[in-house]
């Protein structure tokens, strides 16, 4: 199997958000993919076991990119509230900039099976931990309340923004998802703070 890198990987990634996103995952026939990123069949077994593995490989591709982006926006803020402020921004921008992308994460892979779960997980929890990390950054500098249950409020941040994103998809991106920003920031950030 050739090396996942590379020009026609690329073009075999990038081909398959769009058909998956037009089709649906179970539609979507591996030869409807190559022939989208205008490669032989064949061509596409060179670098993925299955489709699959091509759901997989994408995921982790795009969303490694997602997270090494918001890892990088969120180091570059100073205190921990303008950390959440970027955590919170760069997730919603990042998806409304690329609509296929958004639908593939938000639609398809929740249809998948055990495989790709499992597949995904990596990559699910290095944006887990860049979460619990700004929460953890904000109690430590006594922003955020002493007594919050990390991976309680992780799964809060990370589950509205993912809800918020699957709605927006849903209504077909028919509105602006980064207008949400500043609402759901404060929501967490109240909860967060706690009494001044």
């Amino acid at each position: 199997m050739a090396k996942k890198t590379g020009e026609k990987y690329q073009a075999i990634i990038d081909a398959a958000v769009r058909v998956i996103a037009r089709q649906g995952y179970y539609s979507a026939q591996v030869s409807k993919i190559a022939k989208e990123a205008k490669v032989a069949d064949g061509t596409i077994y060179l670098y993925f076991e299955n489709k699959d593995d091509i759901l997989i490989s994408l995921f982790n591709e795009k969303m490694g990119q997602f997270v090494e982006t918001n890892r990088k926006r969120v180091s570059e803020a100073k205190t921990a509230e303008q950390k959440l402020y970027v955590l919170v921004h760069t997730h919603l921008s990042q998806l409304s900039e690329d609509h296929d992308l958004a639908k593939v994460t938000q639609i398809e892979l929740r249809q998948s099976n055990q495989e790709i779960n499992e597949g995904i997980g990596t990559v699910m929890k290095q944006y887990f931990n860049l979460i619990e990390e700004v929460i953890m950054e904000g109690m430590k500098q006594g922003i955020f309340r002493p007594d919050i249950e990390v991976r309680i409020a992780r799964k809060m941040i990370f589950g509205t923004l993912d809800g918020v994103t699957t709605s927006w998809v849903m209504k077909q991106c028919k509105y602006e998802l980064v207008s949400h920003v500043d609402s759901i920031y404060n929501l967490f950030l109240l909860g967060m703070k706690g009494k001044e």
